[in-house]
């Protein structure tokens, strides 16, 4: 029977009807009371109760049957437990009570099973020595029981210092012995004693906030967590605690009850929680442990055991995670309407609305509509809330009631709606506003507005790419998008991308840019070319919100060509005059650079949090300046390779004559390098090698090995001056891999006295350059022990590949081209990514006698994508015989280590 805050029940749960019956669980108590304290049998009984449990499961059951279920069977052995041994008899006094989520008798396969034992006063050794054996015959017969022994005093001790373990008591229930105790912790408990209700609601919403930071304030996440992620079980929990806290409601039943849920929000409550319930309990029969992360190789299993297929465009896996992601949004939008009810019922005292427009006003800091039938009659303002919001910023939200109205005029945004001007210009101003684009468009996707008014938009809400590489689904990565673009235009984050920045807030009309990241990744799922059906959406959908035709086809190209400069930049030479030219061509003018630019950062930065790094910053600027100089020269007059050379050599000699370098010591240096070198060298690296070559002695054979550790390009340069050793970029790439570094880029060039300055820049794994003297010290190490060792002397790379990454099986992709001009081989390779895939590459070149010239190196979550610029010994590209030959050498070594 409920008492208060506190459910107090004598009498096991009952066992689900609604199923067909469970033979084992109605036989239990008898089982167990036969088996008479037997830890065998008792562990055989629970063994035999999984498995029947899981058959229910798999058989489809109804899942809250199954959960419920799990808990009346751990009620069940636990009452047993006490009667055998002999707690029941010997103290009477003391009490058994279930907490956390098996106190509301809601239990997973592996779920915490959570106990308290109740006792009047701290027991002495006797009792001790009682509770002891108590606990030691629960882990004895199988169960991983979490337990605490309190006194009452205790019980108010610490729930007043933790607001958790309030919580857990919240929800504690009598499983056996005294009840007079659980009513006397229950009075002690109450909100006038600890906790009261306002303080308990601001601390269970200050809880859920941290909880949502960690994950990164998204319910998208590429590996979810089912039970504490956003949208997840846990905000459907601090829904059913703050209820339970204010108003003694032990069910979500009850919300609707006192009017705080309609019908059809509880029903849409309950399916999401018994949707993320049947998730949960999957993975706890896939794991058969406690897992709540839904992992790449769960999300696959789930999807074939839930029934889910592929499709033309859609992979089984995507489907069942659009479903889940589309349940946590709507998770998400019905917490945070309870919660701004909770809020107005608990902390609010009532002000006197101030009126905004004949449409809004403002009550107790949060907008409301003024009656409940504004949308129906003004379907415009289900826009003109968003650009409220964004025009004051000092509203704290809105209304419960106004975001139920918006929820049930959504039907309104048809294709009148979208087509009538004034929702134009009141779109166009939100995308535009000087504060608040980010916040209102994301509220706009939770609330259901942005998918209606832009319907392509709908059809990628909670739609995943199941890969590595995109970290969240598409809305979400959109949005992030949105956001990147949205600090770059602000000046206190000015220091976080300085060159973005400056450009983004230079340009003429910033919702340019907003509006092509918004539909940039809209064509995702359709299948064709995802770039150019979302700029052919594009153009259409600015055309009749009323851009100017030139601005229309702006957005458009931008979308188009989204990914251009990073794929340009990441896998082509643009240390080559030709590329920049080629570039510069195709954008055409400084103003379509711009926006490219900022662009192409802020989604490449949103993709993957551990996508973008140091190098990736300094590659994509060092590119766009190339192209704006082409630019400025204008096409007619593109840059040339002696300027280009030239150039490089005054400026380094600039800075060599401050550090004391002579003239004659820089023309030794720089005789061994041809124009190749210069071109592919800033002149703060040319500057660094030529000084390192100037204090080596004359007709030293010794090799060279130094590390820059903050080079120029955001990475730490490692350099490595020798003789060409036969596996020499196969050797060095193997003790870098082995080190755990990230090699993104690798230059060899050949001098002309026989020897070779090799420069690879790395990062650590988390994308930082190299920050610890004795990091730095380890790595130049351990390649001075590997130039040391004889050239027969076998290495490999013994890191395994990460546990996401083993998931994917990328098929092995070559691709080789003959450049004439550059008298090379364009050599382009696609394989799933692992340790020591470098290593291997090169080995295969060398004993295949190519030189190795650059090497572009570009991971794009599971899969490598790289390009090596080769030529034969002869500096010739390669003979179509020796291009076939390569290919099959390259397959064959590359397919046997990934079948290994």
């Amino acid at each position: 029977m409920p008492v208060g805050d506190i459910d107090i029940l004598e009498e096991p749960l009952p066992l689900p009807t609604r199923s067909a019956p469970w033979p084992l669980l109605n036989r239990l108590p008898a089982l167990l009371a036969e088996a008479n304290g037997s830890p065998t049998a008792y562990r055989d009984y629970l063994r035999q109760a999984h498995e029947e449990l899981k058959a229910r499961f798999l058989a489809e059951d109804p899942i809250e049957d199954l959960v419920h279920a799990r808990a009346a069977l751990i009620d069940v052995v636990l009452r047993e437990a006490w009667r055998s041994q002999h707690l029941a008899e010997v103290d009477s006094s003391w009490a058994l009570v279930a907490v956390g989520g098996y106190g509301r008798g809601e239990l997973h396969p592996c779920s915490d099973i959570d106990i308290m034992l109740l006792v009047p006063e701290p027991p002495d050794a006797e009792g001790r020595g009682k509770l002891e054996r108590l606990v030691t015959f629960f882990w004895d017969i199988g169960l991983e029981v979490g337990h605490s022994v309190r006194t009452v005093e205790e019980c108010v001790q610490e729930s007043t210092a933790d607001v958790s373990v309030m919580t857990t008591l919240l929800e504690a229930r009598q499983l056996a012995g005294s009840s007079a105790l659980v009513v006397r912790m229950r009075d002690a408990l109450s909100p006038d004693h600890v906790w009261p209700v306002k303080e308990f609601f601001e601390a269970k919403v200050r809880e859920q906030a941290e909880r949502h930071t960690k994950a990164h304030d998204t319910a998208y996440n590429l590996e979810p967590n089912v039970k504490t992620g956003p949208g997840g079980l846990r905000d459907i929990q601090t829904i059913a605690w703050v209820a339970k806290r204010h108003f003694g409601s032990d069910t979500l039943d009850g919300l609707a009850t006192r009017g705080f849920l309609s019908v059809a929000e509880l029903r849409r409550l309950k399916q999401a929680q018994a949707f993320l319930w049947k998730v949960r309990f999957g993975l706890h029969i896939l794991t058969g442990r406690r897992e709540d992360r839904l992992l790449f190789d769960h999300q696959i299993r789930l999807a074939q055991t839930f029934g889910y297929e592929d499709a033309s465009y859609t992979l089984a896996v995507e489907q069942f995670m659009q479903r889940y992601y589309r349940t946590v949004m709507d998770v998400s939008l019905l917490n945070e309407l309870l919660l701004q009810l909770f809020r107005e019922a608990i902390l609010t005292e009532s002000e006197p609305p101030r009126p905004l427009n004949a449409r809004f006003q403002v009550r107790n800091g949060s907008l409301e509509a003024v009656s409940s039938d504004v949308f129906a009659r003004t379907p415009s303002a289900i826009l003109e809330l968003f650009v409220l919001l964004q025009q004051n910023p000092d509203i704290n939200g809105v209304r419960a009631s106004t975001m139920r109205a918006v929820a049930r005029s959504l039907w309104l945004i048809d294709e009148e709606f979208r087509q009538n001007p004034r929702n134009h210009r009141l779109f166009l101003e939100i995308v535009r506003s000087p504060v608040g684009v980010t916040h209102e468009l994301r509220r706009m996707n939770t609330y259901g507005v942005l998918g209606r008014y832009i319907p392509a938009f709908g059809r990628i809400v909670g739609r995943m790419q199941y890969d590595l590489f995109h970290a969240y689904t598409v809305d979400a990565h959109t949005l992030f998008v949105v956001s990147n673009l949205r600090r770059f235009a602000i000046p206190r984050y000015d220091h976080e991308l300085p060159a973005a920045s400056r450009i983004m807030q230079s340009l003429p009309r910033t919702e340019i840019v907003y509006l092509a990241a918004l539909f940039h990744d809209i064509a995702k799922g359709r299948g064709g070319d995802h770039s150019e059906l979302g700029g052919v959406d594009a153009e259409a959908f600015c055309l009749e919100q009323g851009l100017s035709p030139y601005d229309a086809r702006l957005v458009a190209w931008l979308v188009r060509n989204h990914l251009e400069l990073s794929i340009t930049a990441q896998k082509q030479d643009i240390a080559d005059p030709q590329v920049i030219n080629a570039f510069a061509r195709k954008v055409g003018d400084e103003s379509h650079l711009d926006y490219l630019y900022v662009l192409t950062c802020a989604d490449v930065r949103g993709t993957n949090p551990k996508l973008w790094n140091s190098w990736k910053a300094s590659l994509f600027h060092d590119f766009y300046d190339r192209v704006k100089r082409a630019l400025r020269r204008g096409l007619e007059s593109p840059i040339d390779q002696e300027q280009l050379v030239r150039e490089t050599q005054e400026a380094a000699r600039r800075l060599l004559i401050e550090h004391g370098i002579s003239d004659a010591e820089v023309e030794k240096a720089w005789a061994r390098f041809g124009a190749p070198y210069f071109l592919r060298h800033t002149p703060e690296e040319v500057a660094w090698h030529t000084g390192l070559l100037a204090e080596r002695d004359i007709g030293s054979d010794e090799p060279l090995v130094a590390l820059d550790p903050r080079g120029v390009r955001g990475t730490t340069s490692v350099l490595i001056f020798a003789r060409p050793s036969r596996h020499g970029f196969a050797r060095t790439t193997a003790v870098l891999d082995q080190l755990g570094l990230n090699i993104v880029d690798a230059r060899i060039t050949p001098t002309g006295d026989g020897f070779s300055l090799d420069l690879y820049h790395v990062l650590e794994d988390d994308g930082a350059p190299i920050s610890d003297n004795d990091r730095k010290s380890e790595i130049e190490h351990a390649i001075w022990r590997s130039l040391q060792r004889p050239q027969d002397t076998p290495f490999a790379v013994s890191r395994r590949a990460p546990r996401q990454a083993r998931m994917f099986n990328t098929p092995t992709q070559i691709q080789l081209n003959v450049d004439d001009r550059n008298r090379r081989s364009v050599l382009e390779l696609t394989a799933g990514d692992r340790p020591g895939l470098l290593s291997d590459i090169g080995k295969v070149l060398m004993e295949q006698h190519l030189q190795l010239h650059d090497a572009k190196i570009m991971t794009v979550g599971e899969r490598a994508e790289d390009v090596f610029y080769i030529t034969d010994f002869e500096q010739r590209p390669l003979s179509g015989a020796a291009a076939q030959t390569l290919r099959e050498k390259l397959m064959q070594a590359l397919d046997r280590r990934r079948a290994a």
